[in-house]
């Protein structure tokens, strides 16, 4: 620990957010930001926490390493579609990347562990989850 007794935020935290964002955002957090607004999902809907503990996520997948590109859109699809609902997420995706996203979530809540468990129940422990995803999927924190 350093002086004062405060632990130090991990070089990892610390190059997400850009330093606080004293240096702008981190290319990894732009990343995602953009891939949140191409499901139709403006970032700021979602809080940095959120995100942040999204890239880690997808960081410990690749142990550490550097997320895959294709990572980034597919963490959003799934994000978009639990915070957006299916009705606004089908808005701004094509149906049949909403079937197949839906299987997805399916698939996930069926296991109840994987990458997509976590980030459904990222965004339900979060209040982000749209009603509708709730009621659908009968999701629940207990």
């Amino acid at each position: 620990m350093p002086c004062g007794g405060q632990p130090r935020a991990s070089a990892s935290v610390l190059n997400m957010v850009g330093i606080f964002g004293l240096f702008g955002r981190s290319h990894e957090m732009q990343r995602f930001d953009q891939a949140l607004r191409a499901v139709g999902l403006h970032p700021r809907a979602v809080s940095d926490a959120v995100k942040l503990a999204t890239l880690k996520q997808l960081k410990e997948v690749r142990s550490g390493g550097a997320p895959d590109p294709r990572a980034y859109a597919a963490a959003a699809e799934l994000l978009g579609y639990c915070v957006l609902g299916p009705r606004a997420f089908i808005e701004f995706n094509d149906a049949g990347q909403t079937e197949v996203l839906e299987a997805r979530l399916v698939a996930a809540i069926e296991t109840g562990y994987g990458l997509d468990a976590r980030l459904v129940l990222l965004t339900l422990h979060a209040g982000l989850t749209h009603p509708s995803v709730v009621e659908r999927y009968a999701l629940a924190t207990e």
